[in-house]
């Protein structure tokens, strides 16, 4: 006899759970991105002060906030293909996600590199930089890039590469069924998944070190293409939410204290570790994000089932504000590298900016026009239902 636990999940439903994770993801990175204007990583432009202090708790965040959203998207092509033929998913993929990128690349990323090469000694104006822009030369040695877009490019192929697995994924109700009574024991759940990324990581790290460039990101698309895959399989059987749910205190119990352990002899000092130490110190940090994201999935679902007007504002939103963030951080921070302030009001100032920026320009010009709209990756206004299935952003999936 079929149970609950052994059904596919119904496509009609909103999860509101997945749409208030989305928005709080997006909302950290934005905060992330700020970070990196002071800490010591290598990023676009610096402030002339650099601090370890905004370090700390960007090195926590660092090792689950990308992940959470792969796995987010990943549920979301669940939701965005529901009834729709292949064909009609390709589509709306490619209106939803291409138009946006290439939108972003042509108008939105090109200010970031602008102000970099004045940081770097160029003294030219911005429309003669931005002829360099359609010499289509990748950056750094020329002009055109995705930079932080880079996740709609992954996005975009892994769901025109995954589509066959996708749909073969949604119809193997057995296939499924068995799987999700495989990852119900906690062990599993938790020893599997930490097993093959850390072994990945073993094997691919080093040889390919991250770079945002689709050819030859190996080890970051192992890791992305993985929690994209999980994101979906987690969305075909409501078991798997319900094993998220029940075990959500144990998942919180390892990464508590594993989160003391890695800033207590990882990530507050210096040190040299030969490579059994570094394997060591992989395994711990994999198994540290996998518990904190199956937490986070499990107290979601516990506690996020539900919507208010804000919400459904900023799930709607959240795309847009993610498309131009990064470009508003750039552009106000420049002027402040050399300014005599404390760089933690820099920090309070960017990031009250940056957000007050975004809310205005997608408040008084995005929403408002159908153009924008369908450019930044949102539905024409005629056709808007805030209560639809998750696909929109799920569409950043």
């Amino acid at each position: 006899m079929e149970t609950k636990s052994d059904q596919f999940h119904p496509t009609h439903l909103r999860r509101y759970d997945l749409d208030w994770l989305r928005v709080t993801a997006f909302a950290i990175l934005i905060f992330y991105h700020v970070g990196m204007f002071f800490n010591h990583w290598d990023w676009h432009i610096k402030n002339d002060v650099l601090t370890r202090a905004v370090e700390w708790p960007m090195r926590f965040s660092s090792q689950w906030r990308m992940a959470l959203l792969f796995m987010i998207s990943g549920a979301g092509v669940y939701f965005a293909l529901g009834n729709r033929r292949p064909a009609a998913f390709l589509k709306e993929r490619f209106v939803r996600i291409f138009l946006p990128l290439v939108f972003g690349m042509i108008v939105i990323v090109p200010p970031q590199i602008f102000f970099e090469r004045l940081t770097q000694g160029e003294t030219y104006g911005y429309g003669e930089f931005y002829k360099t822009v359609f010499q289509f030369e990748p950056y750094p040695q020329g002009s055109f890039s995705w930079h932080h877009l880079w996740y709609l490019v992954y996005i975009f192929c892994y769901s025109l590469l995954a589509l066959p697995l996708l749909v073969w994924l949604r119809r193997s109700t057995g296939f499924m069924r068995r799987v999700a009574a495989f990852f119900s024991n906690p062990w599993a759940l938790i020893a599997v998944p930490v097993l093959w990324h850390a072994g990945g990581s073993i094997l691919l790290s080093e040889k390919f070190p991250t770079t945002h460039n689709l050819i030859r990101d190996w080890n970051e698309h192992f890791h992305d293409f993985t929690l994209f895959i999980t994101g979906f399989v987690l969305c075909t059987q409501m078991r798997f939410w319900e094993t998220l749910q029940k075990y959500r205190r144990l998942a919180l119990g390892i990464w508590l204290p594993l989160t003391i352990v890695l800033y207590v002899f990882y990530w507050t000092a210096e040190r040299d570790m030969s490579a059994m130490e570094w394997i060591v110190y992989d395994l711990i940090k994999t198994t540290n994000a996998w518990c904190i994201l199956l937490c986070i999935f499990g107290y979601g679902y516990t506690y996020l089932q539900f919507t208010n007007p804000f919400l459904r504002y900023a799930n709607e939103a959240v795309y847009p504000f993610y498309i131009l963030h990064q470009t508003v951080i750039i552009c106000l921070a420049y002027p402040l590298i050399t300014a005599s302030v404390h760089w933690f009001v820099k920090f309070v100032y960017l990031s009250v900016a940056t957000f007050a920026i975004c809310l205005g320009t997608y408040h008084f010009l995005i929403r408002r026009s159908n153009v924008l709209r369908v450019l930044f990756g949102m539905k024409a206004a005629k056709r808007r239902n805030s209560e639809e299935p998750l696909a929109p952003i799920s569409s950043i999936s």
